[in-house]
């Protein structure tokens, strides 16, 4: 049984990150990993049409704002299944807040990674190098997941490497 939650979010056998997929790139099932179980479940179908744009998972070992772990979005050749560990370093986020119907604002950023395998994006270094279309496409993506769910996600600011960094190591939790 996977324990994700022990897992460091930094690889010991050298400088990359670890990241957990949940949802593959091109699919319309949102999977979420469940700690207690140690198990995926299928969280949802999106309608038609709708796929999620890349690999989405999580940094293990990280507490965001709205409780769960720290998301992150990876750029990848192909997508892998849910449960695969990443190897990747850190391009930059995408700072957001989201909000429940009736609810307050609370921070759910989403970080940009690139898969140390990766062959396709394997330059990219910033978000500044990636086409700031695609950057648009995935908040406009996490605008319109959150529409579908009752939620609004708002998108405040787009940071680099560094920035993105410093926001891992906060989400850091102790074991």
């Amino acid at each position: 049984m996977a324990r994700f939650e022990k897992l460091p979010y930094h690889d010991p056998a050298n400088e990359a990150l670890l990241a957990v997929v949940e949802t593959p790139r091109g699919s319309r099932n949102k999977y979420d990993y469940d700690p207690e179980l140690k198990l995926f479940r299928l969280a949802g179908v999106l309608p038609e049409g709708t796929v999620f744009p890349y690999d989405f998972g999580f940094f293990p070992s990280t507490k965001a704002a709205d409780g769960g772990p720290l998301d992150v979005l990876i750029l990848l050749d192909e997508s892998v299944p849910p449960g695969m560990i990443v190897s990747v370093r850190l391009i930059g986020a995408i700072e957001a807040e989201q909000r429940k119907k009736g609810e307050s604002w609370i921070r759910n950023d989403r970080l940009l990674a690139v898969a140390t395998h990766a062959h396709t994006h394997g330059n990219i270094q910033s978000i500044n190098d990636l086409n700031p279309k695609i950057v648009d496409e995935v908040e406009a993506f996490f605008e319109h997941y959150n529409r579908l769910h009752e939620s609004e996600f708002k998108p405040i600011g787009r940071v680099g490497a560094k920035k993105a960094g410093k926001l891992l190591r906060e989400a850091s939790v102790s074991h």
